[in-house]
């Protein structure tokens, strides 16, 4: 089975430094759902690599490697798509596409138009069995149009639509916390 992981970037999240806390319990959420995805037959984790939601998981899955069999691969939309971001993100960007099991461009070449992105959610649906989305509803952000998509597509083709919602970090806020 295939899965594609996807949510906010780190700054609809208000998260700019990879120092930030809140990453750990975005990491620990997410571990948690990729765990039961490896057990129940997941082979690999598709991301599109963009900063936030989709790195953390590519980081969540390179470390889960040492006890899985899971692979882990980062498919950008279009080349350069780190070259807006500060110098330590596109270093972090560039080290975990020479880590990961796959790395392909989309479409060769920079960003030329909005459709770009509308055929890179098709392709993640159309080669996943599951997708792993967080999200709130209320404030969907950037991943709206991805979220739109999947339920779209669900309906037709049967793929299973996963979530973590502000609710599902807020008890593994509450789980670590009470660890200390």
């Amino acid at each position: 089975m295939i899965m594609t992981v996807t949510g906010y970037k780190s700054f609809e999240m208000g998260i700019h430094q990879d120092s930030d806390p809140r990453i750990d319990y975005v990491k620990h959420a997410l571990k948690q759902k990729i765990v039961t995805f490896i057990e129940q037959g997941g082979q690999w984790v598709l991301t599109s690599g963009q900063l936030g939601v989709e790195l953390w998981a590519v980081e969540v899955v390179l470390d889960l490697q040492v006890d899985y069999q899971v692979q882990v691969a980062i498919i950008p939309p279009f080349d350069h798509q780190d070259a807006r971001w500060n110098e330590a993100n596109q270093e972090k960007y560039q080290h975990l596409t020479e880590m990961v099991d796959y790395y392909q461009l989309l479409y060769q070449g920079d960003y030329k138009n909005p459709g770009q992105f509308k055929a890179k959610n098709k392709f993640f649906l159309d080669k996943s069995d599951v997708s792993l989305i967080l999200v709130d509803d209320i404030n969907p952000g950037s991943v709206k149009y991805y979220l739109d998509e999947a339920k779209r597509y669900q309906k037709a083709n049967k793929q299973m639509l996963e979530f973590i919602t502000p609710l599902d970090l807020d008890d593994v806020v509450r789980e670590l916390t009470e660890d200390f």
